[in-house]
């Protein structure tokens, strides 16, 4: 696990260059009013939320605005002083807090926690056992929580070889292909669908699964044109009006299990 901390710690400057890239904040903004639209269903103004693997706290601090409390979980000590460092930033300290640990692991503090919202975001295509992770968010999730789940969605994968690469050959390998590497992270990625997760989370006893699609259009576009505002502005635009749209949330980058509610027994 120290391996693996430090070398994502070591990623903070790419990463943080990603996040502010088109790509990187069409990713955060769409996940943002995904998940609002179920938040906004409670009449509670302040929420509990637990975010697994939330790095440097760029959802983190999205919810914390909307006066949510936050509770960071990241094994990267580097990633963690940055969403420290973020919230600062934002006045935000008094409603985030950041917890060193492993995520399948948790302080028993958290992991007997009644959580009203569980964020696993990004971390799935990392972990070698995707159902021993949704069972800890979901131990944390108080009944009749939310828990949302984003990966890289594996249907996504040949296309977009496909359309950016122009290589026929490395697609047609990745129709089958159930992993991938990341350079950002210098890690190997396991490659999901909606469809499997929602699997895993139904045999785990949640109901009402249905999910979202995240850049279902972005990564197929040229990059030139993102960074014009008009341009970029539209773009975001067409991503929320299509995020729950069949067939386009088939093909996004990621998708975003949404109102996955737990029995309350």
């Amino acid at each position: 696990m120290a391996e693996a901390a430090e070398r994502f710690g070591s990623a903070m400057s790419t990463w943080q260059e990603w996040q502010q890239a088109p790509w990187g904040r069409l990713r955060y903004s769409i996940a943002e009013a995904n998940v609002a639209r179920h938040l906004d269903r409670t009449e509670q103004v302040s929420l509990r939320v637990l975010d697994l693997g939330g790095g440097d706290g760029g959802d983190a601090v999205r919810l914390a605005a909307r006066g949510h409390r936050v509770t960071i979980v990241d094994f990267s000590a580097e990633m963690l002083a940055a969403a420290a460092e973020r919230a600062t930033a934002h006045n935000l300290n008094g409603l985030i807090t950041c917890v060193e640990a492993d995520v399948t692991d948790l302080p028993v503090t958290l992991a007997a926690a009644s959580f009203d919202v569980v964020i696993c975001h990004n971390l799935l295509q990392y972990v070698d056992n995707v159902r021993g992770l949704l069972e800890v968010a979901l131990t944390a999730l108080a009944p009749g929580g939310v828990l949302s789940v984003m990966a890289v969605n594996r249907h996504s994968e040949a296309l977009r070889i496909a359309v950016r690469q122009a290589d026929p050959a490395a697609a047609h390998a990745a129709l089958t292909a159930g992993q991938t590497r990341t350079q950002m992270f210098d890690s190997q990625m396991t490659l999901h669908t909606a469809e499997e997760v929602a699997d895993v989370l139904t045999g785990l006893g949640c109901r009402d699964i249905s999910y979202y699609g995240i850049r279902t259009f972005c990564d197929y576009v040229a990059d030139a044109r993102k960074d014009e505002p008009g341009f970029f502005a539209e773009l975001e635009r067409l991503e929320l009006a299509a995020t729950a749209m069949r067939p386009y949330i088939h093909l996004a980058r990621l998708f975003q299990l949404r109102d996955i509610v737990k029995f309350c027994g």
